[in-house]
């Protein structure tokens, strides 16, 4: 019995968490998982071992802080100005911009990931603002694009009931952990500031907007 394999909602049950606690612990790499197919997977034995390191240990293991520079993972040909209503052709244009990165080796892959990942939990954050997001095997380094919605887009299931303005689209290697949540954090936390919203949301060019980005 020990190597079971698990599904979302079995591991949800046996944790007494929510599905969407689960998945995105796996999408993070937070949890002992793998894929087959499109569909998550859970050995039983290594998710009882994971659950008792942590409960021994009492606390997360922590990584060194990773300083982010903006300007290592954004170029101003990757700031668009969307002018679509609707969230799924927003994350489709966003996503062929992010596209053109050269760290992003298949574009029609990114699009349906980020897709998946946001018809089964919103990436918007509140504020006027989404961060979809996606770790893959085929990126090799986290690279970011961003769209300024010329509209405001009404169908991301907001926590604030506040249309979304501003679309930061990030893309990571798998191996990137560490670096994929501390600059998911590190971009939700900058983007708080409403001086900083509202400039880029009224700016007229990618470079107008790179150079309030890469403000310190």
């Amino acid at each position: 019995m020990e190597d079971d394999i698990l599904t979302i909602e079995e591991v949800a049950k046996y944790l007494r968490v929510s599905e969407r606690t689960v998945y995105d612990w796996a999408q993070k790499g937070e949890i002992p998982s793998g894929k087959l197919g499109t569909a998550w997977r859970f050995k039983k034995s290594e998710i009882e071992k994971w659950v008792n390191e942590r409960l021994s240990s009492g606390s997360r293991s922590t990584s060194p802080n990773l300083t982010i520079q903006i300007k290592n993972i954004l170029s101003p040909d990757r700031i668009i100005y969307i002018n679509q209503s609707s969230k799924r052709d927003a994350l489709t244009e966003l996503s062929a911009n992010l596209s053109t990165a050269p760290q992003v080796k298949f574009a029609q892959e990114l699009e349906s990931e980020i897709i998946k990942r946001e018809e089964l939990m919103s990436t918007a954050i509140g504020r006027g603002i989404a961060i979809p997001h996606v770790r893959l095997s085929s990126v090799t380094d986290l690279v970011m694009s961003v769209g300024i919605c010329k509209n405001p887009i009404v169908d991301f299931q907001t926590i604030d009931d506040v249309p979304v303005r501003l679309l930061i689209m990030i893309a990571a290697a798998y191996n990137q952990h560490s670096y994929y949540l501390q600059t998911l954090s590190f971009l939700s936390s900058k983007l708080k500031k409403t001086e900083l919203r509202d400039a880029l949301i009224n700016s007229t060019s990618s470079q107008e907007a790179y150079n309030l980005l890469i403000e310190e």
